[in-house]
């Protein structure tokens, strides 16, 4: 990599360098095809940004050299501007792969867990209820992987994706076993304080 590169690369956020790599496959892309894409793809390990931060960062890399573009010719009834990772974004998207100093921690939002942490506030009900919600948006997660990893399995070029796939397959799975042993702790919870109740009901009255 050229020194004139590298500031700018330590300027770029992750999701730069995500749209950056869904060019860094054979063929050139709309924005809405990288938005696409991102949604059957990025969104199942990582995120898949708004087509507006798509076509933002879009901008941002072609500024830098990283990215080219041209309009679609009059053979299309409606022009369309594609986009194409440059040899230099290829060689700064390189480096920064293979920095795994830029990796960091995974990040976990769980926004059902947040609801259990606050579970003092909530029916036992209704957040075994929300638990019984989650798995089902999770096995509907979970079909869309698999579903993904069908039309990669026979592309020679999406096999490292392919292996994104098959890891968030095992991630759903796990999320589902996960959610299958909060369900067991809930109830193990309800049961105490069941039981603390009826014990205190049961106390003699001082008298």
């Amino acid at each position: 990599m050229t020194s004139s590169h590298e500031p700018k690369k330590q300027e770029l956020p992750p999701t730069a360098w995500a749209v950056l790599g869904l060019l860094s496959f054979p063929g050139e892309r709309t924005g809405y095809e990288l938005k696409k894409w991102a949604d059957s793809s990025l969104r199942f390990f990582y995120w898949s940004p708004a087509i507006s931060q798509i076509y933002a960062e879009l901008r941002r890399l072609e500024d830098l050299g990283y990215v080219s573009s041209a309009r679609s010719g009059p053979e299309e009834a409606r022009a369309k501007r594609r986009y194409a990772i440059t040899d230099a974004g290829r060689e700064a998207l390189a480096g920064w792969a293979a920095d795994t100093a830029e990796a960091g921690p995974p990040v976990l939002k769980h926004g059902l867990l947040l609801r259990v942490w606050l579970g003092h506030l909530a029916e036992p009900e209704r957040l075994r209820a929300m638990v019984g919600e989650h798995m089902e948006r999770t096995r509907g997660e979970l079909a869309a992987v698999r579903e993904a990893m069908e039309h990669a399995a026979d592309v020679p070029e999406w096999a490292f994706p392919a292996l994104a796939l098959r890891w968030s397959e095992r991630q759903h799975l796990a999320e589902l076993d996960l959610a299958e042993a909060l369900l067991a702790d809930l109830a193990e919870l309800d049961a105490a304080g069941a039981a603390r109740r009826q014990a205190d009901a049961d106390a003699p009255t001082p008298g």
